[in-house]
């Protein structure tokens, strides 16, 4: 096999490749899934945490908050729906894709109060922090 590439002219780094990315071999295996990050902006000022989370084309009703511990979930199933007969999409552009996301929450960040608003497909949390954890000016004895 080693001949047949030389003889068309190949470099030893291009048999190198070829033979790295060979299907054959099992421990390569190419990536299947592709992981779609969801947009989401994340920040904090002086008074809390903040999530900003695209939902276009979403309702309220269709997404879930959840908070259990100290973690923070929000989450979107999409349903499969019925096709609309006699209809033909020439561009389906609104893709409107499950998710799951997650993040733990620091404790100094009160999740029992948590507040969510949706406004124009943006979906907006917020977490105060708590009171101890605000900056504080220790005097030294």
């Amino acid at each position: 096999m080693g001949t047949l590439f030389l003889e068309k002219h190949f470099s030893p780094l291009d048999i190198l490749v070829k033979n790295f990315f060979q299907q054959e071999q099992e421990e390569f295996q190419t990536p299947t899934n592709r992981i779609i990050n969801h947009p989401v902006d994340i920040y904090e000022d002086k008074t809390g945490l903040y999530f900003d989370i695209a939902c276009t084309g979403l309702t309220k009703k269709m997404i879930k908050v959840d908070v259990e511990g100290d973690v923070l979930r929000v989450s979107y199933d999409k349903k499969e729906l019925d096709k609309i007969e006699d209809t033909h999409f020439y561009h389906s552009g609104i893709a409107k894709r499950s998710f799951n996301l997650g993040w733990k929450i620091a404790r100094r960040f009160k999740l029992t109060e948590i507040e969510a608003s949706m406004k124009d497909g943006l979906l907006k949390l917020f977490i105060p922090l708590t009171p101890e954890s605000k900056p504080k000016t220790v005097s030294i004895k």
